[in-house]
Parts: C-alpha cells; structure tokens; sequence
C-alpha cells in the first residue's frame, strides 16, 4: 500500500460542492514536469490530460487557458477569447503569488481568485480528463463538463 493521498485546495472545494472526481497520484521527475510525463505516469494519452496555463492580456488582466497536454497555446485566439489584443503567458515568478500554485502543480481549480478560465474544446470528446490537483504528483480525474461548471470555464476555440 502508498502512502495516503493528501487532499489539496482544490480536492476540498470539489468536496465541498458535492462533486465527483479521483484523485491519482503520480511519480514526479523534478527536471522533466511537462504534460507528455504526466501522461506515461498515468498511462493515459496526453490529449486526456490538461495543463492549465496563466495568461496576462493586454486589456483584461489575467485568464486561465486550459488545454491537451500535446498542444502549444495559441496566444492570438488566447486573446481573442479572453477579449484582449494581445497576450503572453505569465513570468513563473509571477505564478505562485498570482495564483497559489507552483509550475507543475498549477490547478483551474481553487486559485487564489478566480480568474477567467476558458477550456479547449476536445476536452468534451472524453468521459474524463486529468488537471493538476495543485502539487506536483497528484491529477485530479474529472468528468470535463464537471469542470468547466465549476470553474464557469468558456470553451474555445468556437
């Protein structure tokens, strides 16, 4: 038997709400934190599980993009659907103090404030997907309708 699962930030609001999820853990590798690694972990394909990316737009301030672990963000649409003209992924500086969570462990759910979060579209094709439980080593499996209630997300790219 593993050690327990800790339950995170993000675990306890799902609870809170009434929702249904897993939480599944998985081995870190320190130098290697990308989407693709997460994915033999867990022997799930890429396209199943999400990162979840911060953004700055030139108008509107920060937003959520959450998208297929193979996927690079498109940083026209990515203003477009948060109604800016331009935007850049945010410094990961930035990223601890914005939202609560570290590189490798950044979660749609449960950040410091909610921010505008808008989720890629083939999130919808699946039963389930993965995101961030808000530490490394741990994803949250969760139906993507679930998710993108919860979060209010927007899907994109329409």
């Amino acid at each position: 038997m593993g050690k327990p699962v800790q339950k995170t930030n993000a675990a306890r609001l799902l609870d809170a709400a009434g929702i249904s999820y897993s939480l599944v853990p998985y081995e870190v590798d320190e130098n290697n934190l990308d989407a693709g690694h997460v994915a033999a972990q867990l022997g799930e394909p890429i396209e199943q599980v999400f990162k979840t990316l911060v953004l700055r737009g030139d108008r509107n301030g920060l937003f959520v993009c959450v998208m297929p672990g193979d996927m690079e963000v498109d940083l026209k649409v990515a203003a477009r659907i948060s109604g800016n003209k331009s935007c850049a992924m945010i410094h990961v500086k930035e990223l601890l103090p914005e939202t609560g969570y570290i590189r490798g462990g950044c979660s749609p759910i449960g950040m410091k404030k909610p921010l505008p979060t808008f989720i890629y579209e083939s999130a919808l094709l699946y039963d389930y997907i993965y995101v961030s439980a808000g530490v490394r080593g741990l994803q949250i499996r969760i139906a993507p309708q679930t998710l993108i209630d919860f979060t209010s997300a927007g899907i994109y790219p329409l």
